[in-house]
């Protein structure tokens, strides 16, 4: 009888301790938040942009958890639908807010160029954006 208690009274335990566990659910974080800077001399959407030519290109980035700061931004470049190659990157050091202007010239030939801007917070968790110049 006293071994019946005791099987009992662990399978109780295991139960408890099983659900206990289960229940918790980890904090999946939200993405830190990035968008366009706009206003004059800024391109923040799809553009049509002529061969040789000069734009700014400028994003606002901020954290949208207390604790989760960001952590690295970085710019990649496509052309014609082809691999991404990095244009630029940092590890961010006060990564509260960040704000970055880039500035580029098109080729001398007509192309697509998609841009992204990537920022990533100190949980991993990645937010882009991104824009296409049609270089004529």
């Amino acid at each position: 009888m006293k071994m019946l208690f005791h099987a009992a009274y662990a399978l109780l335990f295991i139960s408890f301790v099983s659900l206990s566990l289960g229940s918790c659910k980890k904090d999946e974080g939200k993405l830190p938040n990035i968008s366009f800077k706009t206003g004059t001399g800024y391109t923040s959407a799809d553009a049509t942009i002529a061969q040789n030519a000069s734009f700014l290109i400028g994003i606002n980035a901020s954290k949208s958890e207390g604790k989760d700061v960001i952590t690295k931004f970085t710019i990649t470049k496509s052309v014609n639908g082809g691999d991404a190659t990095t244009v630029y990157t940092v590890d961010v050091t006060n990564g509260d807010t960040y704000t970055y202007d880039y500035t580029g010239t098109t080729g001398n030939t007509a192309e697509q160029d998609k841009y992204t801007f990537t920022v990533v917070n100190k949980d991993g968790i990645v937010n882009s954006v991104s824009l296409t110049l049609t270089v004529q």
